[in-house]
């Protein structure tokens, strides 16, 4: 127990580092007086959107920590699952303010850097994103490590492990619920005004993207920040958590050995000590490569975990030592896997997305259908790599070995998370470079390096989606060995056989598609009053419609002093904050229903099932069927979105199909950019909150099953 000291030593470490680059990025120059008023717009719109998200989130939290409570005392249970779930909600909601808080302020920092150099610029920007990354993995580590230590310490449980670790794992129960609100309500965030910028901006006036004149300008950059660094951030920590609890609760259902339990918080703790090192190993030159310097730092780290899990489980545990480590290294390699397989689908210039370019060139329905094919044809190789690293890791240790493959994808989150928050940062700091009128070799720094933070980001969600199934697959186990616990019966089947089984087969591989339905729906109505909202500047505001005018007359050089003033009175004109309000109300208020979903559906399930004494065996058949349909569909919304939003870049850039070249403004072009804007909510929205959805219905399973059947 000594040892766990020491985990909890890292977690404080990670905090430590995260408020020190944080005021490293504090000190750094934030530009011009416009950069600085451009910066403190998104700097407020996000602050404003995650404080009213936090409101009503706040009240869920203690409604359902009182359910908790209530129940837990009404069958004897420990009610201290109500506190560690309580716990987990505090924390994941923490990580993503300090990750989106520090975001904000990197953003102008970035952009400024950029007038200097590429170098000073990724130094900014990764620096900005390592703070997400440390916070999320140091709070997380904390969080269930101390709740461990403080109940084993104040002895409880009367030494009865197996309900100390179950009272834990309503921290995961906390971290989930939190995570699907914060992916889900940051998702129609950022596609309503991503959506809106586009279609009335981009297609219909024909203005530059993160053109200031164009009032949805600011909140797409906010949307940036919470869907793409706070949202990220907590769908990571829940899946962080997940396997981790995961693991410590087969470890114990398992083995029933204290050492099977303790390991995965050593390798979490060890994990975020080489995040640390991995952040250091990330410099790039003047000249270098960017893509070099963060894999570097992501690949390097991982070569060093790999060393160091070897010696923690060999040391930790003594029954099959080498093989739980075998296990953790095709937990590793599977996730690299789809990682890659990601890229190749979605990246800029592959086969894939150049198919959906040269569909393009006769319209947006074809663009549409190619998108949707390279999107689905995407799923067969993930799936089979998931299906591979199951049976293989399960050879080599059992339903530990599927856990603990999940949590050596998961081990080094602290620099994967890092380079993820990297590329909205960069993203961001693209916006404001165009908004603030600097130099075009700015943008181009600032371009750059978003570039490479969309091949980062491919393979961060092939790790995301990865470990989504996975560590479903070891909550999953984890609920069948608390039923055998609780039932006393040895093995716990679920025989699809029987109708109730079949029945909730059906309704689990139903729930994706609704689901994914309901966000996207909001999405649409979302977008649709941020489109009437800016095509209504655009006809009522005289400045702007003015300098709309003015700037179709072509390039600035051709102006008038008169159309010089007359767009310079414009450029004060376009009311940001009526945008922002807009999609902060609607995320709100839609990011209710899919979030509430997710929570019921199980408990529904399982209370039916009893009816006819087959609660548990149904709840079994749910799980199952959402798991399966779930990571299919999570893959295929991925990919497809992020095929169409490449094509459309690739177009954007310069392209010649058939001997023509095209660009900007072509008609090939507002094929592929209504082609993005389909694909916007697919990749942002309900693609990336399947892989919550699917954990946190197997984490609410977990957690109720004792006080359910």
């Amino acid at each position: 127990m000594n040892n766990l000291y020491y985990v909890i030593g890292a977690g404080v470490l990670a905090m430590l580092y995260a408020f020190w680059k944080t005021g490293w990025i504090n000190s750094q120059d934030e530009g011009t007086d416009r950069m600085k008023q451009i910066g403190a717009s998104i700097a407020d719109g996000a602050m404003a959107f995650l404080k009213a998200e936090y409101r009503v989130l706040a009240i869920f939290v203690v409604i359902v920590a009182c359910l908790l409570a209530f129940a837990a005392n009404s069958v004897g249970d420990s009610w201290l699952v109500s506190i560690s779930f309580l716990v987990g909600a505090l924390a994941s909601g923490l990580a993503g303010f300090l990750g989106m808080r520090v975001a904000t302020k990197a953003n102008n920092r970035t952009t400024n850097a950029a007038q200097s150099s590429l170098a000073k610029a990724l130094n900014v920007a990764f620096t900005g994103g390592s703070v997400m990354g440390l916070s999320v993995v140091g709070l997380g580590v904390l969080g269930v490590t101390s709740l461990y230590v403080i109940y084993d310490y104040l002895e409880l449980f009367n030494d009865d492990s197996q309900k100390l670790i179950q009272a834990i794992t309503g921290f995961s129960l906390g971290a989930s619920s939190i995570a699907l609100f914060a992916r889900v309500g940051g998702g129609i965030y950022t596609k309503a005004a991503d959506v809106g910028a586009d279609l009335v901006g981009k297609v219909e006036a024909g203005i530059p993207e993160d053109h200031p004149l164009n009032p949805a300008t600011i909140a797409d950059n906010v949307g940036d920040n919470v869907g793409d660094v706070a949202g990220m951030g907590a769908d990571l920590f829940e899946s962080y958590v997940g396997a981790i609890i995961g693991s410590m609760v087969l470890g114990w259902a398992i083995f029933g050995e204290l050492a099977y339990v303790t390991l995965p918080l050593y390798i979490a703790g060890a994990g975020i000590i080489v995040s640390i090192i991995g952040t250091f190993m990330v410099s790039a030159k003047e000249g270098g490569s960017p893509q070099k310097a963060l894999n570097i730092g992501e690949f390097g780290s991982s070569g060093i975990m790999v060393i160091v899990m070897y010696f923690l489980i060999t040391y930790t545990v003594e029954t099959n030592a080498m093989g739980i480590f075998y296990a953790t290294l095709i937990g590793l390699a599977a996730g690299l896997g789809i990682g890659l397989i990601t890229e190749h689908y979605t990246g800029t210039g592959t086969k894939p997305v150049k198919s959906v370019v040269d569909q393009s060139i006769t319209g947006s329905a074809t663009n549409i259908i190619a998108g949707l094919g390279v999107g689905m044809q995407s799923t067969f190789i993930p799936v089979l790599i998931i299906a591979v690293a199951i049976v293989f890791a399960h050879q080599n240790a059992g339903l530990y070995g599927i856990a603990m493959a999940a949590l050596g994808m998961l081990a080094n989150t602290g620099i994967q998370l890092a380079v993820d928050a990297y590329g909205p940062i960069s993203d961001n700091a693209g916006g404001i470079a165009e908004m603030a009128g600097l130099p075009p070799e700015v943008r181009e720094r600032t371009d750059k390096l978003d570039a490479v933070g969309n091949t980062t980001a491919a393979i961060g969600k092939g790790f995301a989606i990865g470990s989504a199934a996975l560590t479903t697959l070891a909550l999953f186990a984890a609920f069948s060995e608390i039923i055998k616990n609780k039932l006393g019966e040895s093995p716990f089947l679920i025989n699809i056989s029987e109708p109730i089984v079949m029945a909730a087969l059906f309704i689990g591989a139903m729930l994706p598609f609704l689901f994914s339905s309901l966000a996207m729906g909001a999405v649409g109505r979302a977008a649709m009053a941020m489109i009437e909202e800016v095509r209504r500047q655009f006809r009522e505001i005289p400045e702007l419609k003015a300098a709309l005018e003015v700037l179709g007359k072509g390039d600035e050089s051709s102006w008038s002093d008169e159309d010089k003033s007359i767009y310079e009175a414009g450029l004060t004109k376009a009311d940001h904050g009526r945008c922002i309000e807009i999609s902060t109300q609607s995320a709100i208020k839609e990011m209710l229903l899919p979030g509430l979903l997710a929570v019921v559906t199980p408990i529904l399930i399982g209370l039916l099932g009893n009816l006819v004494n087959m609660g548990p065996q149904a709840l079994g058949g749910l799980l199952a069927g959402v798991t399966v349909s779930g990571v299919a569909m999570a893959i295929f919304q991925s990919n497809a979105g992020g095929a169409w939003d490449n094509a459309k870049k690739m177009i954007e850039e310069g392209i010649e199909i058939n001997g023509e070249k095209y660009g900007k403004g072509s008609d090939v072009h507002k094929a592929a950019v209504v082609g993005d804007t389909v694909g916007d909510p697919f990749k942002d929205t309900s693609g990336p909150s399947l892989n919550i959805l699917i954990k946190l219905m197997s984490v609410v399973s977990l957690v109720m099953a004792p006080f359910l059947f």
